[in-house]
């Protein structure tokens, strides 16, 4: 894929202005889910960016820290409070990535980023989503988001490798808008979120 300094530059201006028109929405997000949701606002994960190079993710918290009796995390179904399902819908909770795009370890458009254990459980091809910067929006989050299965929504981020444009970009951003509106593909079928990738297109537990 060609990325020119046009693509960076998009990423600077849309980030900034991103930030600038959304400050108060973030502002009381983080107020309500200290109030709400306790502490700490931030969920911060080491996740892969271009070529597989690790980076800390930043997103609004959405699930409380509840733990069973042998101290592991409850399922995100248990976790998932009707706040955070609406800061997901709404898609709030990614508003902080737009610090990651100032840094330069996302882009605003590109493969989502996923879990650093899934390096090793992506087919040669699949792995192609990782040529390029990961993205706060990407072809296939307008394209099914986490209603697709994995093989559907890989073979998704790898023709946006493959055919990425300028103007591209500036579609899936409008799609990405009017997406967020009619709130489309928030969960799996019979997920709350996204089953975790096990490779080979199958799926285990709950991401």
């Amino acid at each position: 894929m060609r990325v020119n300094s046009v693509k960076r530059a998009m990423d600077l201006i849309g980030a900034c202005a991103g930030l600038a028109l959304t400050w108060p929405v973030m502002a009381g997000a983080a107020v309500a889910i200290r109030l709400k949701l306790g502490s700490p606002v931030l969920f911060r994960q080491e996740r892969p960016g271009q070529h597989g190079r690790p980076f800390v993710l930043l997103k609004f918290r959405t699930m409380l820290d509840a733990r069973g009796p042998d101290g592991t995390s409850l399922p995100d179904s248990e976790r998932l409070t009707p706040f955070g399902r609406w800061l997901r819908e709404s898609s709030v909770d990614e508003l902080p990535e737009l610090l990651n795009v100032l840094r330069g370890e996302m882009s605003l458009v590109g493969p989502r980023p996923l879990l650093m254990e899934y390096l090793t459980r992506y087919s040669p091809e699949q792995a192609r989503r990782h040529d390029v910067r990961p993205g706060v929006t990407g072809w296939a989050q307008i394209n099914g988001r986490n209603a697709l299965s994995w093989s559907e929504k890989f073979a998704l981020d790898c023709w946006y490798v493959d055919n990425w444009s300028n103007e591209l970009d500036l579609l899936i951003l409008v799609r990405t808008a009017l997406a967020v509106l009619r709130r489309d593909g928030i969960s799996h079928e019979g997920d709350v979120t996204m089953p975790k990738f096990m490779g080979d297109g199958q799926a285990g537990a709950q991401a």
